[in-house]
């Protein structure tokens, strides 16, 4: 597990650097990782993105210096990469629910994130099917929202906005006139820092007339890495998702390709049987 050990290596790199400027694409090169595969190979072993796990560190040792030192706010704020005593300040009672200066304070509950680790574990005991392919572009229709991935706020947003479609109707009118692929949930835009992203709900593009509150999105081409799930929505899927990026990306040397991901929904049945079908599509690279 080369890969994960790297990603061993770059948190030790961060936890050295927290008083420092510390890059992502600096970050990334000690796991010799691509920026944007670091980023979401991070966010999907961890929970947290990158500069959350950086943000939430650093308030932590900020808060144990105000505590057991004489130091000033400013000085500690400098020290952890803040440009004003007020910005410290917001961050800071974001974290801890109180202002830096009242940290002095007896009796004062404070919050810390420990230094993240993770034990490196051989599995392979259950094999992973996939199948490589590739696929020129082609346009999904559908509807998108955009949310925050932090501290997984996206799980739940998308999770609700599934919810919605299937109500009133949309996931139904998409079935009506999808192509080949069957529904889709996409992951089509991700921020440069992963603190958000744009989540559709869509369809290989089949009609020409859309509805007026329908959108287009093109999905360029690429290679795919495809995985089939078998079982009840939504653990089936997570369960599936969890393997690729502990199992399959370090053991494989292929790397995410920076482009949207996909769930296809290829079953008309249920989606809450254990015989449901779906699979997980990844752009890739060597």
């Amino acid at each position: 597990m080369e890969g994960l050990q790297r990603m061993l290596e770059s948190i030790e790199y961060m936890e050295r650097n927290l008083d420092n400027n510390l890059l992502i694409e600096d970050i990334a090169a000690v796991a010799c990782m691509s920026k944007f595969h670091f980023q979401r190979m991070f966010s999907m072993l961890t929970g947290f993105t990158v500069s959350e796990y950086i943000r939430n560190r650093r308030l932590t040792l900020a808060a144990q210096e105000l505590v057991n030192s004489k130091i000033k706010v400013i000085d500690v704020a400098m020290k952890y990469g803040y440009e004003s005593p007020e910005s410290f300040t917001k961050a800071f009672r974001r974290i801890h629910g109180i202002s830096p200066s009242d940290t002095k304070k007896n009796s004062q509950s404070l919050k810390a994130y420990p230094r993240l680790s993770f034990q490196i574990k051989l599995k392979g005991d259950v094999e992973m099917d996939y199948r490589i392919i590739e696929k020129e572009a082609f346009t999904i229709v559908g509807k998108s929202i955009r949310t925050s991935t932090i501290g997984g706020e996206n799980n739940r947003n998308i999770a609700a906005f599934w919810v919605e479609s299937n109500e009133n109707g949309l996931s139904k009118e998409l079935a009506k006139n999808c192509g080949q692929l069957g529904l889709i949930g996409a992951c089509v835009e991700f921020d440069k820092d992963q603190e958000n992203l744009i989540y559709m709900i869509g369809a290989e593009k089949n009609i020409s007339q859309l509805p007026e509150s329908w959108e287009e999105r093109e999905i360029p081409a690429a290679t795919w890495a495809v995985f089939p799930v078998h079982g009840a929505m939504p653990e089936a899927i997570q369960k599936v998702w969890d393997r690729i990026y502990s199992e399959w990306f370090p053991a494989t040397g292929y790397e995410h390709a920076a482009g949207p991901e996909m769930e296809v929904y290829c079953s008309p049945a249920d989606p809450y049987s254990e015989d449901y079908y779906s699979e997980i599509w990844i752009p890739i690279k060597k």
